[in-house]
């Protein structure tokens, strides 16, 4: 078999109730998706993602540059893709929009080959689980009341999930105490129930943060400070009992190893587009494991299932409704509130054609 073409396509998906970013409101998720097609008629499907249509035509453009890597590539020597893009990216580096593109095509490859083996993702690497934890990360935002947050909370583990996030905000902190204070008493002891910064607070304030938050028996405080200041994260994770989350911005298995030697976080979340795409997020994994740390994921809920689910490092899979639009199927959860690994051949999760046309971007 070999990939004779690569086919894009540019989707906008609303977010609607609109986001209250760190920035400014986030509208939409803005997709390309890649498609490699090869000359036994099996296709490989991978997408990225920008926000707000921010960046997405050089997201684009970079995806495009990078079809001479797979062209007339085996997908079985899928390997050859990365072996060929760290000469190929060397000069431009390996951070930023060319590690996003590389992610695109890495996507769509796996989905590929496990599609030409007639197995998921999952068993074709080799499972270790049939269901991943799961939280619900879709709502309990920062621009919501408290009565909404209580609400949806509540609403979230009706519909079947077992732990939930919300965020928090660099001021104000027992107002943010009294937020966080009142999803607990609306979810219960039992729920697990993560806390997001977003990057947002020095040091002295997370620490400040994270002990008033300690006896809320949380299952982490994530991305307190700046992402890039590792000395920072792991002063805070010394400080504190409560598990410090973060890694989602750093890029490929050397910035999770960068993190590893730091001892800058106590669960590592990499991001599937920032690693590269699955190769890159499984060495990620494999090197928390070594170091005896839980590696959760960030968006992309319908790739990184059947990733994490090879990991014995493996731990929570964010679900996060976003791309929910753009597939046929949707992850579906076991009465222990655990996201299943599909039996479906690829990622598992396939394009509707229909919801590519309605969103579909020129």
């Amino acid at each position: 078999m070999k990939i004779t073409r690569l086919r894009t396509k540019v989707v906008q998906l609303p977010i609607d109730p609109p986001i209250q970013g760190i920035t400014r409101p986030v509208k939409s998720a803005d997709c390309v998706l890649t498609f490699l097609d090869t000359d036994e008629g099996i296709v490989g499907e991978g997408l990225v993602l920008t926000l707000n249509n921010r960046r997405l035509g050089v997201v684009h453009q970079m995806i495009r540059d990078l079809e001479d890597l797979v062209i007339g590539l085996d997908p079985c020597l899928g390997g050859t893709l990365n072996a060929r893009a760290w000469k190929d990216l060397n000069f431009l580096g390996y951070e930023g929009v060319t590690i996003i593109g590389l992610a695109a095509l890495d996507g769509a490859l796996w989905d590929l080959r496990a599609k030409a083996a007639g197995l998921n993702v999952a068993h074709l690497i080799g499972a270790c689980r049939s269901s991943v934890p799961v939280y619900a990360s879709g709502a309990l935002w920062l621009g919501s009341s408290i009565d909404q947050l209580q609400r949806d909370a509540a609403d979230l583990v009706a519909r079947g999930f077992r732990a939930v996030k919300t965020r928090v905000g660099p001021t104000d902190p027992k107002r943010m105490f009294e937020r966080v204070a009142a999803i607990r008493e609306a979810i219960g002891p039992d729920i697990g129930l993560m806390v997001d910064a977003n990057q947002q607070m020095t040091v002295k304030q997370a620490i400040h943060m994270g002990r008033m938050l300690e006896d809320l028996n949380l299952t982490w405080f994530e991305e307190p400070v700046a992402c890039h200041d590792h000395a920072g994260e792991a002063r805070i994770s010394d400080a504190l009992d409560v598990p410090i989350a973060s890694g989602e911005t750093v890029y490929t298995h050397r910035g999770i190893l960068e993190m590893l030697q730091a001892r800058s976080a106590d669960i590592l979340m990499p991001d599937l587009q920032r690693m590269g795409g699955p190769t890159e997020f499984l060495k990620a994994g494999h090197l928390c494991e070594a170091h005896n740390v839980p590696c959760a994921s960030h968006l992309f809920t319908e790739m990184s299932l059947p990733l994490l689910a090879t990991l014995p490092s493996g731990y929570y899979l964010e679900h996060m409704p976003w791309l929910e639009p753009i597939y046929r199927e949707r992850v579906e959860l076991d009465q222990d509130g655990h996201a299943i690994v599909p039996d479906r051949a690829g990622w598992g999760f396939s394009f509707d054609p229909e919801a590519i046309n309605r969103y579909a971007v020129n």
